[in-house]
C-alpha cells in the first residue's frame, strides 16, 4: 500500500542518523516507524530484541508492512541486534529520546537544536535511540548515551507515540540537512508580472470615480484620507497584471451588472478528416 504523496519518479533521500527501536513491541509501530523515517530521508533502521522477532512471519507481518505504507524498502534492510550495545557499536553520537533527564548529566537538547548538529558532523554517524512504546528506555539504556533528546509537549501529557517520534526528529533533521523550501509544483503555471504603476494607478482611478458617484466618500473632508487608506490597502497586496485585470472585471460588473450575452474564445480546431 502506497500514499497518495507517493512518487516514484522522484529521487529518494538517504543517510542521516540511525534510527535504533529498543524492545519495540509492536508490528505496526514498526512499520509506522519506517512510514515516518521514509518521510523525512533516514533509511538506517535497527531493532533492538524486537519483542516478537522480526521479520514477522505471523499474521502482523502484513500488518508492520501495510503501515508502512510503500517504505518496504526501509522494513526489508532493517538490521536485527541482541543488545543496545551491539546496535550503537558504530556510532560516533547517540541521542537517548526520553521525556525525563533521568539525573545523569547529560546535555539535555530539542530535536531541532539537536538535529541541525547532527547535519553538520557530516564526518560522523549518529544515532537516535528510541525506547519500548511502554516503558521507554530504561536508565543503563539512557546511560549508554551521549545527550538527551526530548520533546517540548504539554508536561501534563508529555508521553508520544513511538511513530510520532521518530517523525518529529526526521522532520528536523529533513530541515537541517535539505531546507524547508517548499517543494517546486508539479505544474508549472505561468506566473503574472507585478502590475507597473500606470496600471494599477488606472485601477484606483476607475476604482474611485464609481465609490464617489455611490456615495463612498462621506463626509466629503476625509476624502482624501478614504482613498490613501483604500489605496494602501491594495499596494500591500503586491498586485500582479492579472490580479488588476480580475480587479478591474470584478467592479465593472459590479456597476454595469450581469453580462446580456456571455463571450467565449473560439477556438479554431480542424476538421477530423484534415491532418
Amino acid at each position: 500500500m502506497t500514499g497518495a504523496g507517493t512518487d516514484r519518479t522522484r529521487a529518494v533521500f538517504g543517510g542521516g542518523p540511525a534510527v535504533v527501536l529498543v524492545r519495540p513491541q509492536l508490528a505496526v509501530n514498526i512499520g509506522m516507524c519506517a512510514r515516518a523515517m521514509a518521510n523525512f530521508g533516514l533509511d538506517d533502521l535497527r531493532l533492538v530484541n524486537p519483542k516478537a522477532g522480526w521479520p514477522r512471519v505471523d499474521e502482523y507481518a502484513q500488518v508492520a508492512y501495510a503501515a508502512a505504507a510503500g517504505a518496504a524498502h526501509i522494513l526489508d534492510a532493517a538490521r536485527v541486534f541482541e543488545t543496545t550495545e551491539a546496535a550503537i557499536a558504530d556510532l560516533n553520537y547517540v541521542y537517548a529520546t526520553t521525556a525525563r533527564e533521568r539525573g545523569q548529566a547529560k546535555p539535555v537538547l530539542t530535536p531541532s537544536a539537536a538535529m541541525p548538529q547532527t547535519a553538520a558532523a557530516s564526518d560522523q554517524k549518529r544515532g537516535l535511540l528510541f525506547g519500548p512504546e511502554r516503558t521507554g528506555l530504561d536508565n543503563d539504556e539512557v546511560a549508554l548515551a551521549d545527550a538527551i533528546l526530548t520533546f517540548p509537549a504539554n508536561p501534563a501529557y508529555s508521553s508520544l507515540n513511538l511513530a510520532q517520534a521518530v517523525l518529529l526528529v526526521g522532520y528536523e533533521w529533513f530541515k537541517a540537512a535539505h531546507g524547508d523550501a517548499a517543494p517546486a509544483p508539479a505544474v508549472e503555471r505561468t506566473a503574472s508580472p507585478p502590475a507597473t504603476r500606470e496600471m494599477t494607478l488606472s485601477f484606483f482611478e476607475y476604482l474611485e470615480d464609481k465609490l464617489d458617484a455611490a456615495g463612498f466618500f462621506k463626509p466629503e473632508g476625509k476624502k482624501p484620507g478614504m482613498k490613501r487608506n483604500l489605496r494602501n490597502i491594495f499596494h500591500r497586496l503586491e498586485l500582479t497584471e492579472q490580479d488588476i485585470r480580475t480587479l478591474w472585471g470584478v467592479v465593472v460588473r459590479l456597476v454595469e451588472g450581469p453580462r446580456e450575452t456571455v463571450q467565449t474564445r473560439k477556438r479554431h480546431r480542424p476538421a477530423k478528416n484534415q491532418p
